[in-house]
C-alpha cells in the first residue's frame, strides 16, 4: 500500500496490463504499452514519448522459439518528418515508404513523435504489426484462428536503405537508374552485394538559370538535414527553393488531398 490506497494489477481488454491504483482515480503507474516486445497492438505507440522519456520499438525474436532479443529492431526515426526504419546488428537496414504510412497514424508534437496502428477493432478478428525474426515486418490480421498477411516490409530490392546510392532511383524492375539530369560517371562505388552507378550532373548547377524536373511515385529521399514548413503548400515551396541557391528539390510533406506542407533538401 501506498498513501493508504490499494495498488492493483490489471489485464485489459485490449492487452495491456496495467498497474494503477484501485480508486481508479488516476493514471496508470505503470503499463505493459510502454515497453513492446515484438509485437504492436491497437492501442500501442511506437516512438519517442517524451513526458516519459521513452523510446518504443520493436525488437524481433532471435528465432522461432527463442523470445530473446534478435537483431532485428523496428524504430522510429526522429527526423523532422518521422520516418520508420528497420535496423539489422544496429544499421539501416530498410526505410519505410507510402504503403506504412496508410497503415499508422502519425504524430508529431513537442510531447510526443509516434506511429499507432489505423486499425479499428471489431468482435470477428485481431490486427497486430510483428517484427518478425526473419526480419519482416508484418501486419497481420487473425480470423477464426486463420492468419493473413495484410502488409509485410521490406517487400522488395527498392525497400533497402540507400540501395542504389547517389543521385539515382530504383525502378519498378528493381534496377538502378539515374534521375533526369544525371548520367553515369566516374568509378562505380561498390557495395557489400552489387556496385552503384555513380551519376554525375550532365551541367554544372547554375544559380540564375534553373529548372526543376518532376518526378512522380517516388519515395522521398531522407528529411533527417530537409528544411521542413507544414504552413505552405507545393507553389510557396517552390518560391522558396528558387530564392534559395542551396536548394536542390522539393516536395510536399503529405501527398493526400491534393497535396500539403513544404519539404527542401539542400
Amino acid at each position: 500500500q501506498i498513501n493508504e490506497e490499494t495498488l492493483v494489477a490489471e489485464l485489459l481488454d485490449n492487452g495491456n496490463f496495467v498497474l494503477k491504483y484501485s480508486n481508479g482515480k488516476s493514471s496508470f503507474l505503470w503499463q505493459s504499452f510502454d515497453y513492446p516486445t515484438d509485437t504492436l497492438l491497437p492501442g500501442m505507440k511506437l516512438g519517442l514519448d517524451r513526458t516519459k522519456n521513452l523510446n518504443k520499438t520493436l525488437t524481433a525474436w532471435a528465432s522461432l522459439y527463442d523470445p530473446s532479443s534478435g537483431s532485428y529492431v523496428f524504430k522510429i526515426e526522429n527526423w523532422k518528418v518521422s520516418h520508420g526504419l528497420l535496423y539489422d546488428t544496429g544499421q539501416i537496414d530498410s526505410r519505410t515508404g507510402p504503403s506504412y504510412s496508410n497503415i499508422v497514424n502519425i504524430t508529431e508534437t513537442e510531447e510526443e513523435i509516434s506511429h499507432s496502428l489505423n486499425i479499428t477493432t471489431n468482435v470477428g478478428s485481431i490486427s497486430l504489426l510483428q517484427m518478425m525474426y526473419t526480419g519482416s515486418l508484418q501486419l497481420l490480421e487473425f480470423i477464426g484462428g486463420e492468419r493473413h498477411i495484410l502488409f509485410h516490409f521490406p517487400d522488395g530490392t527498392c525497400d533497402f536503405y540507400n540501395t542504389c546510392g547517389y543521385n539515382t532511383y530504383c525502378n519498378t524492375s528493381s534496377n538502378c537508374e539515374c534521375i533526369p539530369g544525371f548520367q553515369p560517371g566516374g568509378q562505380y562505388a561498390w557495395g557489400l552485394t552489387k556496385s552503384k552507378p555513380r551519376c554525375v550532373r550532365n551541367l554544372q548547377l547554375s544559380c540564375q538559370e534553373r529548372e526543376f524536373k518532376k518526378i512522380r511515385n517516388m519515395k522521398l529521399p531522407d528529411t533527417e538535414y530537409a528544411i521542413v514548413d507544414t504552413k505552405v503548400g507545393l507553389e510557396e515551396c517552390e518560391k522558396r527553393c528558387l530564392m534559395n541557391c542551396n536548394c536542390t528539390a522539393f516536395a510536399n510533406i503529405d501527398m493526400r488531398n491534393g497535396g500539403s506542407g513544404c519539404l527542401m533538401w539542400t
